[in-house]
């Protein structure tokens, strides 16, 4: 059964193998991944971070103050969105990016019911520019916009990790996964998959979350179709 309205969430460093902020081979798999999910009917919105650019907070080492940092953030993530929207239209998807912080030439500005009448016209979403104002992730971001547009699901593509565990199974070989969680669980477990801003919204406005491996053959489409090996995270345990 496949969902109707998502929003994919995707990391910086999903576009890139590590050298070079772009990889064109990792760009046109998810691009293809996408148009297949428009084909089935699938309405598609994207967030996607900055950090194959530029970690925003976690840049310590610069002597640019936090603020600054998490602006210089933002604008990596809009260059993200337009990379994406690029690939996209190579392969023919009608797409449009939106900006939380107006920068007209280069994309339009965000409109809550501009984004949904496009993704009801089978037009791909890109959000950029995080939420507009620093010390707010991505992650809060897609929280956000999932509530707003009415989502049924993020997509929360990782790099690697397949699900959520109770420890982390890079280095804890015996790390236990979770088929499913409550955002309550998540919470008191401390599994830190997303950050708390973003864990309460979706919580508070029942948007359910499916973390998965982005590295599989068609993950992104399979989660689409919630055929993919994740974890899904709900806000209560009857409806798991």
């Amino acid at each position: 059964m496949m969902y109707n309205r998502v929003v994919l969430k995707l990391s910086g460093e999903a576009l890139s193998k590590g050298v070079g902020a772009y990889d064109a081979e990792k760009l046109h798999e998810i691009s293809i991944q996408i148009k297949e999910m428009v084909a089935l009917g699938i309405e598609v919105a994207v967030v996607v971070g900055g950090g194959n650019l530029m970690r925003g907070k976690k840049e310590s080492g610069l002597s640019i103050d936090r603020v600054s940092r998490d602006n210089m953030g933002m604008l990596a993530t809009v260059m993200n969105a337009i990379a994406i929207q690029g690939s996209l239209e190579a392969i023919e998807v009608e797409t449009r990016v939106q900006t939380a912080i107006e920068m007209r030439a280069i994309a339009e500005p965000y409109i809550l019911r501009r984004a949904i009448r496009h993704l009801e016209k089978g037009r791909v979403v890109i959000f950029g520019a995080g939420t507009g104002s620093p010390f707010f992730s991505t992650d809060t971001l897609a929280a956000l916009r999932a509530s707003e547009i009415k989502a049924d699901v993020i997509l929360f593509a990782k790099n690697g990790v397949d699900g959520v565990y109770d420890s982390d199974p890079k280095l804890n070989p015996d790390a236990v996964k979770y088929d499913h969680l409550t955002y309550m669980e998540m919470i008191q477990r401390n599994l830190q998959v997303m950050d708390t801003t973003a864990t309460s919204m979706c919580m508070e406005n029942d948007i359910d979350l499916l973390i998965f491996d982005i590295n599989g053959p068609k993950n992104i489409l399979k989660a689409a179709l919630q055929e993919v090996e994740g974890t899904i995270v709900r806000k209560d345990n009857e409806d798991v």
